[in-house]
């Protein structure tokens, strides 16, 4: 059988490439579980010319005026807004993401090359009256190339956003997009063809190994942005270090809380249940607020409540603009999850919700789950304390704010929280407690332009869509005139 999207290349030196080894990596709808289109396998050799070409092409771009290259990332968000409709049908046939919400993930790359664009003229230095006479002032300058290794949940969105700031810091890229979702890629790469200089932004496919691995230790490489999970970005870590000191960025996996305080507008909080778990990407975010912590005295309103809500979510093919869930990823991701839900069930939560595949002819292939809820859960079970990274919510129950904030800080992780309560103190004070990097009040999933995204603890290093980001692919250079 024909695949819809056929083969689609990597791009390498401004040029379309199959690669050096003729292997090549076969992506399945998780829909169906049929095949949709293959990318090469990079091995060594390609990521080397990619980041050769990288180099070459470096300095010239870093040549460039901010405005320059200010004017090109715009062109190239032009582009992307252009070929908007093709991005989504292959994202959403390749990743099971819903059609009707993953329209805004082109936006978004759009978006983000226009902003980091416009911020450019921020990477100022400082003059520091060290000693007198004398003019003492730091430089920001661009690493030379860069990494950045793409996440399968966003393929098209993670790799075009996070274009924008090394861009603007006048670095060249070498994006490595997924195993699993990889399609889109091509297509970045043909926008980026239209617009930049040959070797600006390289984009190669395939495995960690070889091919993220080789791309992460290579002596020429010291600056990556991974997003990804804990134990993906531990070994970014391990093996970039191994060669050379890297400047590492790392946006990883999330447990997180959203605490329901006996105050909380349970209409609000229901509400926030469905869009704070991410099921348009079958909770497959590492934003999802997929642990409910709720005060004793609305707990069981609540989780009757969520129940229903849950099992309400429509699922159906992700093409389909009435659908608000598809499948999980991949095979192995979805016995992943499924082995979280059969470990709820052992340790003694109480499945509310879900738990099993759809029923029907559409669902009788391909990776689905319909969305699960569990209620009475603690904090000794994985399906309250690891993140499953999948449609699985777990609702559990306190007393004081003390124990509320204990619960939510005791996982690995720190990404997000989400307090609803209209008692500002215990906002202000709860906000301060607990350790995430991203923290909302009476809200849920919204990013805002212009403000750190990031974790602490397992969840990562670094902050990203803010200032922070565009400065952390620049390096600081002192320099010292003494006239005196």
């Amino acid at each position: 059988m024909t695949s819809p999207f056929g083969d689609r290349l990597m791009f390498i030196d401004g040029e379309m490439t199959p690669g050096a080894s003729g292997e090549w990596v076969t992506s399945l709808n998780p829909a169906t579980e049929e095949p949709i289109g293959r990318v090469p396998a990079a091995s060594p050799e390609d990521v080397n010319a990619a980041i050769a070409s990288a180099k070459a092409a470096q300095p010239a771009w870093a040549a460039k005026s901010i405005f320059e290259r200010g004017a090109l990332l715009r062109a190239l968000a032009v582009e992307f807004r252009a070929r908007a409709q093709d991005i989504l049908t292959m994202e959403a046939t390749d990743t099971g993401n819903t059609i009707s919400k993953l329209g805004a993930d082109v936006q978004i790359a759009a978006a983000y090359l226009e902003y980091f664009a416009g911020l450019a003229t921020e990477m100022k230095g400082d003059t520091v009256p060290a000693s007198p006479g004398n003019i003492h002032f730091s430089l920001r300058e661009p690493y030379g190339v860069v990494a950045r290794i793409v996440p399968f949940n966003h393929p098209f969105m993670f790799a075009g956003a996070h274009l924008a700031s090394p861009l603007t810091a006048g670095n060249a890229v070498v994006v490595k997009t997924p195993e699993t979702s990889p399609l889109t890629g091509s297509l970045l790469a043909e926008c980026c063809k239209e617009v930049l200089p040959p070797g600006v932004v390289n984009i190669i496919s395939g495995y960690g190994l070889p091919a993220g691995d080789t791309l992460v230790r290579h002596p020429a490489i010291h600056r990556i942005g991974f997003t990804g999970s804990v134990p993906t970005g531990l070994a970014i870590q391990r093996a970039a270090a191994e060669t050379s000191v890297k400047h590492v960025s790392l946006e990883l996996g999330g447990k997180n809380p959203l605490m329901v305080f006996p105050d909380a507008d349970l209409d609000k909080v229901v509400d926030a249940s469905i869009a704070g778990m991410n099921f348009s990407w079958a909770g497959q975010s590492c934003g999802s607020t997929s642990r409910i912590l709720a005060h004793e005295s609305v707990y069981d309103e609540l989780v009757e409540r969520v129940a229903a809500r849950t099992d309400a979510v429509v699922v159906g093919d992700p093409l389909d603009p009435a659908s608000e869930m598809g499948p999980v990823n991949s095979k192995g991701h979805y016995e992943r999850v499924l082995g979280f839900v059969e470990g709820g069930r052992r340790d003694g939560a109480k499945l509310v919700a879900g738990g099993q595949r759809p029923t029907g002819d559409d669902f009788k292939k391909g990776y689905w789950l319909r969305p699960t809820a569990f209620a009475d859960a603690t904090m000794d079970m994985e399906v309250a304390r690891e993140e499953i990274f999948g449609p699985v919510v777990a609702m559990l129950k306190w007393s004081t704010r003390e124990e509320a904030v204990q619960m939510a800080n005791a996982t690995a992780y720190g990404l997000t929280a989400a307090i609803y309560t209209n008692d500002l103190q215990a906002a202000m004070t709860t906000a301060q407690e607990v350790e995430s990097g991203y923290v909302w009040v009476n809200g849920v999933a919204q990013h805002y332009v212009g403000l750190p995204f990031g974790g602490v603890k397992n969840s990562g290093l670094g902050g990203e869509e803010a200032l922070d980001e565009l400065l952390s692919y620049t390096r600081t250079k002192t320099v010292n005139i003494l006239l005196s």
